[in-house]
């Protein structure tokens, strides 16, 4: 087992993100796109607009957002196999928490009768999947709906924020930020927050992987995370311009 200290083996600071870049209209066809690079996680995020909404939804007149996630075969160490007729578990946990985080800030009601999909597609994993999907996810799902405003088919952006995710843990007893695979693949405890640039808590989901947490570790665990979620708001704000 490594030695995880007071740095990990790569030098980053316990409370320091991994290098992230958020690389924008990556695909010709999607509505608004982004790669998202967590370190060596890599997720190609895609957002694409329909004129239609699910038959359960057309009595509201509310627009619809929702999301799916998949990992493809060789993003893994040993092949992943696809996902044909039937969904993974941990797919489809992963893909309703996209939807639930990215939902929390778009104002469905002024969207119009449009169902958004984001497609999170993982290219590599070295952890923190879910929540590079989810970063990624609002600058293609903020650029899809940039480019319905300015077709005119959207009178206003109807994003009320941004939401923003980030993974942490408790690894040989050691607070951390941002576990990369073999720090998550060690860790006694797992958790992953989503949040908004306003400091708002979308979700928490915390696990005690080998040993139970105390109030005190969450807490630091907490503030490391909301630390973690500014970085990354910010630098969705410095590709897209966003203002709410």
């Amino acid at each position: 087992m490594q030695d995880f200290t007071q740095r990990r083996p790569e030098g980053r600071a316990l409370d320091q993100l991994r290098p992230i870049t958020l690389t924008r209209d990556v695909m010709k066809n999607a509505h608004g796109s982004c790669l998202a690079e967590f370190g060596d996680t890599r997720v190609m995020c895609t957002a694409t607009i329909e004129e239609t909404l699910p038959a359960w939804r057309k009595a509201s007149r509310k627009g619809w957002l929702t999301a799916e996630y998949a990992m493809l075969p060789a993003s893994t160490s040993s092949r992943t196999k696809r996902e044909y007729k039937g969904r993974k578990g941990r797919s489809m946990e992963i893909e309703r928490l996209i939807g639930r985080s990215l939902r929390a800030v778009c104002d469905l009601d002024h969207l119009g009768e449009f169902t958004i999909t984001v497609d999170c597609d993982v290219l590599q994993a070295d952890g923190g999947t879910r929540t590079a999907s989810i970063t990624g996810g609002w600058v293609a799902l903020h650029d899809a709906l940039m480019n319905f405003v300015e077709q005119g088919k959207i009178k206003r952006l109807p994003l009320t924020g941004q939401v923003a995710a980030i993974s942490m843990g408790v690894v040989a007893g050691t607070p951390m930020l941002d576990l990369d695979y073999p720090e998550d693949s060690h860790a006694d405890v797992d958790l992953n927050l989503v949040g908004t640039a306003d400091g708002g808590i979308v979700e928490i989901q915390g696990t005690g992987e080998r040993s139970t947490l105390s109030r005190v570790q969450l807490n630091e665990l907490l503030d490391m995370g909301e630390a973690g979620i500014r970085r990354l708001c910010d630098l969705q704000n410095e590709v897209t311009g966003f203002t709410a």
